[in-house]
């Protein structure tokens, strides 16, 4: 087994005292706790929305369903802010440290399968952006579209509506390279990541304090 499976990663107890290092693939097959980055954009165009990234149909976890805007794990030996650099190769944004809005840190813990247990101390941040869709930079391997939700529709979502919504985003256009072009689509509840109430009703509450740009 090569690649990311095998990047090192630190290891913790409940109470988020470190233990020691393992492998990603380790990690998640023995359910030890590991630090990851969850960085949610916001925009206020045309309301109050979080983008959301469509998983890559190629991913061991979750694939092609809506995630948060840019996430990733922490390797050994990193902080937080070593995140940044999912956002500039998730999305092609290149940000500051300082500009994004921390939201604590969220324990998640995750039955994906019998073989993956993954357990996870998220450090959440929002990051403000009224940047055009279409001026993302995908990364291929990973992100498939994006597309911007209400926050008046997770809500709904959250709070166990089974209505099939429809979001606007963008996707690649295999007819110019790989370059994005407006998508609306509809999906079904379901097809969001289940990350646990908890978790989005927290990016709720926080994505909702912030004042208007």
């Amino acid at each position: 087994m090569t690649g990311k499976n095998q990047e090192m990663l630190d290891i913790f107890d409940e109470r988020m005292q470190r233990t020691g290092t393992a492998s990603r693939s380790e990690a998640h097959a023995r359910g030890l706790w590991h630090q990851t980055f969850h960085c949610w954009i916001v925009s206020d165009f045309p309301e109050r929305s979080l983008l959301f990234q469509e998983r890559h149909p190629g991913k061991e976890t979750f694939p092609g369903r809506l995630d948060v805007s840019c996430a990733g794990h922490l390797l050994a030996g990193e902080q937080a802010a070593d995140g940044l650099r999912e956002l500039e190769e998730e999305l092609g944004v290149v940000a500051r440290f300082d500009e994004l809005i921390p939201c604590g840190i969220h324990p998640e813990v995750k039955r994906i399968s019998e073989r993956i247990t993954d357990r996870e101390f998220c450090h959440v941040f929002l990051y403000r952006s009224e940047q055009p869709l279409l001026k993302y930079r995908l990364q291929p391997d990973e992100v498939t579209g994006l597309y911007r939700i209400p926050l008046a529709v997770l809500q709904a979502l959250i709070e166990g509506s089974a209505e099939p919504f429809r979001a606007e985003g963008v996707g690649p256009n295999p007819e110019r390279g790989g370059l994005l072009r407006p998508v609306t689509r509809r999906f079904q509840p379901d097809d969001l990541v289940p990350h646990s109430p908890e978790y989005y009703r927290h990016i709720l509450v926080q994505a909702g304090k912030l004042a208007a740009l």
